[in-house]
C-alpha cells in the first residue's frame, strides 16, 4: 500500500526538471481579495482601538475617575487588544492558519455590539459596526482564502519538519 504525499516536498519530480525548477518560488503567492479584505478591516479595526486607548489615556489624565485603577486596566486592556488585531492583521495578510480562528472571534464580538444599536435604532452606527465584520466573516470562509490561510510559520521561514524546502 503506497502512502500518498501530503507535502509539496514529497511529490515526484517530473523527467527533465531538478529540484530547483521543481520548488515554489517564494513571492510567488498570489492573495485572494478576501486576504486584502480580512487584512484592511481588521487593521483599521485595530487602528480605531489605539485611538480609543489613546482617547483613554487622556480622559484618565484630564478627568476625575471613580477608581484610577480600573481606568488603567481597562486603558491596557485596550492597547493590548489593538495590538493583538494588530498582529492578526499583519498575520492574516501573510496567510497564516491561527489568524482565521482570532479574527472570527473578534468579528462576532463586533456583530454583538452592532446588532444592538441598530434595533436601538442608531442606524449609522449600527451599520459602521456590522457591515465590515459580516464581509469579513463572509471571507473568512472561501474556499480561496481557507486554501491560502492553509500555511504553517515554518512555511514562512522556508523550514518544513526540520528540513529546507
Amino acid at each position: 500500500m503506497r502512502k500518498d504525499p501530503q507535502t509539496p516536498a514529497e511529490l515526484p519530480i517530473p523527467n527533465g526538471h531538478n529540484a530547483v525548477e521543481a520548488a515554489p518560488v517564494k513571492g510567488d503567492i498570489t492573495r485572494p481579495v478576501g486576504v486584502y479584505v480580512i487584512a484592511v478591516v481588521v487593521g483599521l479595526e485595530a487602528l480605531a482601538l489605539g485611538v480609543m486607548g489613546v482617547w483613554s489615556v487622556l480622559s484618565l489624565l484630564t478627568q476625575p475617575s471613580h477608581s484610577v485603577t480600573s481606568g488603567i486596566f481597562l486603558t491596557v486592556l485596550i492597547f493590548g487588544l489593538a495590538a493583538g488585531l494588530a498582529g492578526v492583521a499583519v498575520n492574516a495578510f501573510k496567510g497564516m492558519r491561527w489568524t482565521r480562528s482570532a479574527a472570527f472571534v473578534w468579528q462576532l464580538l463586533m456583530m454583538a455590539i452592532g446588532v444592538p444599536a441598530l434595533l436601538e435604532g442608531q442606524i449609522p452606527l449600527g451599520l459602521l459596526l456590522l457591515l465590515p465584520p459580516l464581509a469579513t466573516a463572509y471571507f473568512l470562509f472561501t474556499p480561496k482564502v481557507v486554501d491560502f490561510s492553509l500555511r504553517k510559520a515554518s512555511d514562512e521561514s522556508g523550514e518544513s519538519d526540520g528540513k529546507l524546502l
